[in-house]
């Protein structure tokens, strides 16, 4: 075995050696909970269970399920024994979804019985047999467990393919990210480094496991540390401090979006969230307002970060000291190098706004049977551009302004979204709120901005204009104001702000 794990096998099996009979897993209810030698045990048993189905390691499977410790064995047993897994996520459309499941080449597909009838439905049409295998997502042993014989497959390489994971296709078909068993291990060890995390620690598992960011870091990384996680199969705003408190978390991993529900509740007694060490915030970009409101009503502090799925989620991180955190900047680079480039791809000096590039060992292999999307991600020194804007200060932090395709031109003048955003929701009766760019005949580009209200709060439009124009000046106040139910939002909770534009009325 090497010094440092590779793979996930390496990384299980570490586990195995130092704490074999510790918890890593354990259900929402503290029923039932999955130890680090259960982990090894059931991974040669997927093995078996995949060969029967005439799979072979390197092969993909496929998974259509929700979070439980069925689905946690499944993912981690199939790497284990060196297959690639695809979690296909729950939320895409029938017809996305069937996209990815024939894209994706899978043999084997496990579904939970609720998704059946679907999935079979949409494999019907395949110019290939795909083995399909129902089971609950929190069942204690796996399909076939009392006939299988485990199977102990030949190691897998640092460099063969462990995760398919494909992004939310918002601006398109989806993309297949193609990451390694490297990409993999390599991330778990930077977030277990970068959060100081321990063997005692337990993180709140509420996000999809089919989302970068809660397969890396509350799934991944545990297995770096010797932590364990209680997952969940959703996130409940009202059951969410309980269910912290009654599995004994240290630390919680969420999205805005959860932040803002969060912060919408009642703030629970301090003595029930004692042993919460932090708040880790990733997958879209944080108000700073939400951010200070969070840390003021919890007593909790927030670890903002940023990634992507090419970048097996995290890239950046702020420091675990709050004291050396910066509000508003998604951390330092974290596991990897960045900078910022011009168009040129020429870096650019620190405090001027560019395109954030990443390099580093969790950066991911390519897209899947894409090699235009390919080429046009990655150069050919392994940078990966990340379609984001922002700007480096001058002790290493990266503030991140907008996306390329989202950036807002007007008259000649490039104004970034955020800050339309951040000044909205700073008006007390604004939950939610984001802005984009509409055509002009003047200016080229105008600004709308789309706002959901508070319960039970009332501001209309010309309200928030002289809002916006004491907050932003006359330049940059959007020219119009819609009042929405809500926002549309991809799985990771990054708001489609070109699908603003579509939305009705």
């Amino acid at each position: 075995m090497s010094e440092s794990p590779a793979t996930v096998r390496e990384l299980v099996d570490r586990r195995v050696a130092a704490q074999p009979q510790a918890i890593y897993a354990i259900n929402g209810q503290g029923t039932h909970s999955l130890r680090y030698d259960e982990l090894a045990t059931s991974g040669r048993q997927v093995a078996a269970l995949l060969q029967s189905l005439g799979s072979r390691p390197g092969d993909i499977a496929s998974l259509v399920m929700p979070n439980g410790l069925q689905t946690l064995r499944l993912l981690l047993g199939a790497m284990y024994g060196g297959w690639c897994v695809n979690p296909v996520n729950l939320l895409a459309q029938p017809g996305q979804m069937r996209y990815v499941l024939d894209h994706s080449d899978c043999k084997v597909v496990f579904v939970s019985p609720d998704r059946e009838h679907s999935v079979r439905r949409m494999l019907a049409g395949l110019d290939r047999p795909v083995a399909v295998v129902v089971t609950e997502p929190d069942a204690e042993t796996l399909p076939g467990a009392a006939t299988l014989q485990p199977v102990c497959t030949p190691p897998p390489a640092p460099d063969a393919l462990a995760l398919l994971m494909y992004t939310s296709g918002t601006t398109g078909v989806p993309k297949g990210v193609m990451l390694t068993q490297a990409n993999l291990t390599a991330n778990a060890l930077a977030i277990s480094t970068e959060h100081g995390l321990r063997e005692n620690d337990r993180v709140l598992a509420v996000l999809p496991l089919y989302h970068i960011n809660a397969f890396a870091v509350t799934m991944l990384a545990p297995l770096a540390h010797g932590g364990s996680l209680a997952i969940l199969p959703r996130f409940s705003a009202s059951r969410f401090w309980a269910q912290a408190k009654e599995r004994e978390c240290t630390w919680i991993n969420v999205v805005p979006t959860i932040i803002s529900y969060l912060l919408e509740g009642a703030a629970p007694p301090r003595d029930d969230t004692q042993r919460i060490r932090f708040c880790r915030s990733a997958s879209a970009a944080l108000s700073p307002d939400h951010l200070r409101a969070f840390e003021d009503k919890f007593g909790i502090s927030i670890i903002e970060t940023m990634g992507l799925t090419e970048t097996m989620a995290p890239a950046f991180s702020n420091p675990l000291d709050p004291a050396q955190r910066k509000v508003g900047s998604v951390g330092r680079a974290s596991g990897c190098e960045a900078r910022v480039v011009d168009t040129a791809l020429a870096p650019v000096p620190d405090g001027q706004t560019g395109e954030i590039v990443i390099r580093g060992p969790n950066v991911m292999r390519r897209y899947y049977k894409n090699d235009e999307a390919s080429r046009a991600a990655l150069t050919l020194d392994g940078w990966l551009r990340t379609g984001d804007l922002g700007h480096r200060d001058r002790d290493g932090f990266f503030f991140v302004t907008g996306r390329i395709k989202e950036l807002i031109i007007k008259g000649g003048e490039n104004i970034a979204p955020r800050e339309i955003d951040e000044a909205l929701l700073r008006h007390p009766a604004v939950q939610d709120a984001a802005a984009v760019g509409i055509p002009d005949p003047h200016y080229g580009q105008e600004i709308m901005a789309c706002v959901v209200l508070r319960p039970g709060r009332a501001a209309d439009e010309e309200a928030l204009r002289v809002f916006c124009l004491e907050q932003l000046g006359r330049y940059k106040t959007p020219k119009v104001i819609r009042f929405v139910t809500e926002l549309p939002r991809g799985p990771s909770g990054k708001v489609q702000r070109l699908a603003l534009l579509n939305l009705p009325g």
